[in-house]
């Protein structure tokens, strides 16, 4: 069975970081794009971040740009999100997300396969 696991997600005042992880088991996603995304109660799933299987490619929404860094581990089929200087408008549950190609992440939850479970963060003011 194809798992994306997420971890790290919590309670953090405004200004704080958290670090977000996804790891993947059941099969090793080679050459595949990740990302992540989040949602908001009452809200549709919007785009966060997103990498390329090599790393050398980074994409991010203009609402976490310079705060946000999306990274990968591929000898740990791991990819991870640093979140800092976050903002209470940053509360969601954050999902990981896995696509053969990055634009299809970027694109949007709808061209997006392989999801995780997601994982809460809340950021208090």
């Amino acid at each position: 069975q194809v798992q994306l696991v997420e971890s790290g997600g919590g309670l953090v005042q405004a200004g704080g970081s958290l670090r977000l992880s996804c790891a993947a088991s059941g099969r090793t996603f080679s050459g595949y794009a990740k990302g992540w995304f989040r949602q908001a109660p009452g809200t549709e799933r919007e785009f966060v971040a997103a990498i390329s299987w090599g790393g050398a490619n980074t994409y991010y929404a203009d609402s976490v740009k310079g705060r946000f860094i999306v990274s990968r581990d591929n000898a740990k089929n791991t990819v991870f999100l640093q979140m800092n200087s976050l903002k209470p408008e940053d509360t969601a549950i954050y999902y990981c997300a896995a696509e053969e190609h990055t634009s299809d992440i970027v694109a949007g939850s709808e061209k997006v396969r392989y999801w995780g479970q997601g994982t809460q963060v809340t950021v208090s003011s």
